[in-house]
């Protein structure tokens, strides 16, 4: 392992490890199972909060329906890697510094930088003062009180992506005596095959959602939004679905971003830029054969795997390999006893391969449970084939979406 000196002493190769989403907790777990033992170097992981957050079940919390309390903390323990709770609010790529809320400095020689999307309040007047999000347990939290208080009423989920589509299914089903309504410019489940998206429509019919395609929402006020077009629709509630942005950090900090603001990756998830910058996650533009990723877990946690194998392999003196990852499927919860599977090519184009109803919720559930146990074995068997498949094609990761 290299080491590096300053004033004639060996310190320490400092790896920091930004957000700890699913993508940033793969790279930290990884990095420290793969350097235990190794005093020449310190993982360090950075996050707001020492909470770890289920997004693809923050629909459930949103709901009311209670989540296992999962720490951050708790996960590294034994493994060496540090844990540092603050919220990140400059990074300079150029010193190789982050400044945390507390105006501490943090130096690093490798970045892993995965401080990922959250919802898009800022293009659409009235969304940041009047709507609610899923971008936190805490944000899902918010919204169940809401809820459970509204008694009766409209609920407007704007964007009917997968994330608004469950969440409109699951408010549905927890409370049937609210009127939700599914609003999206496209159509729900547009990229899945014909027959899906037929069971797809005549799932929320059942649950009572009304889902209208070519709805624009251009404006949100307290008790209604506006459509484009000049309509005004009532509603009680708001959930704003439609649209992700990542955070600034990154353009800010003088990396090459693209026209979204995520870092500008090689082939091994390097920054074109700045090299000892990895990218992961939401916050990576990968480009694959097909074009460039889209963000889900289902791709995350490979992120965050490869770079912390390239990492390794860098510091031992070897190259690092390019990152290659296929789509596998697209699981969508419709209540707690419904769902579709669309599984895909690696494109993540739909095959004719699905399944429906009660199987497809256990095959959701499977996939989409705690990961923990996921996150545990990665501690054990750091290399094991199930997280880094001979060749380095990733196709699916347990616990992935």
């Amino acid at each position: 392992m290299n080491e590096r000196h300053e004033a004639g002493m060996a310190t320490p190769h400092r790896v920091l490890v930004l957000g700890a989403g699913y993508a940033g907790m793969s790279a930290a777990i990884q990095l420290a199972a793969r350097l235990k033992g190794h005093q020449d170097v310190r993982v360090t992981l950075v996050n707001a909060q020492e909470r770890f957050t289920e997004r693809m079940r923050l629909h459930m919390t949103g709901t009311g329906q209670p989540l296992a309390e999962l720490s951050i903390p708790d996960l590294l323990a034994g493994t060496g890697a540090q844990f540092l709770r603050g919220w990140v609010t400059a990074v300079d790529a150029d010193a190789r510094t982050v400044r945390i809320d507390d105006d501490r400095i943090l130096h690093y020689d490798t970045l892993v930088y995965g401080l990922g999307g959250v919802a898009d309040t800022v293009a659409v007047p009235g969304v940041e003062d009047h709507a609610y999000t899923l971008n936190s347990a805490q944000d899902a939290e918010v919204l169940a009180d809401r809820l459970a208080r509204l008694g009766s009423g409209t609920v407007v989920v704007a964007g009917n992506g997968l994330t608004g589509i469950e969440s409109a299914a699951e408010i549905a089903e927890q409370y049937p005596g609210l009127n939700v309504v599914l609003l999206g410019r496209g159509e729900p489940g547009a990229s899945m095959n014909p027959k899906v998206k037929t069971y797809l429509h005549s799932a929320i019919e059942r649950l009572g959602v009304q889902a209208r395609s070519g709805a624009e929402v251009v404006k949100v006020l307290p008790d209604a939004v506006e459509l484009a077009g000049g309509e005004s629709m009532p509603a009680d509630v708001v959930l704003w679905t439609s649209g992700t942005r990542v955070s600034p950090l990154a353009a800010a900090a003088g990396l090459t971003v693209d026209e979204d603001g995520r870092i500008v990756t090689d082939a091994a998830l390097r920054s074109v830029s700045h090299p000892e910058v990895y990218a992961v996650g939401d916050a990576a533009a990968i480009r694959q054969g097909y074009g460039v990723m889209h963000g889900t877990c289902q791709g995350g946690m490979p992120t965050g795997v490869h770079a912390a194998v390239s990492i390794v392999r860098v510091l031992t003196g070897k190259q690092a390999k390019p990152f290659r990852f296929g789509y596998y499927h697209t699981p969508l919860s419709l209540g707690r006893h419904d769902a579709v599977v669309q599984f895909t090519r690696p494109d993540d184009s739909p095959r004719r391969i699905y399944l429906t109803g009660r199987m497809a919720a256990r095959y959701k559930e499977a996939v989409t449970a705690s990961p923990w146990p996921t996150y545990g074995r990665m501690k054990k068997m750091p290399a094991s084939g199930a997280f880094w498949p001979r060749g380095g094609r990733f196709t699916r990761v347990q616990g992935a979406r």
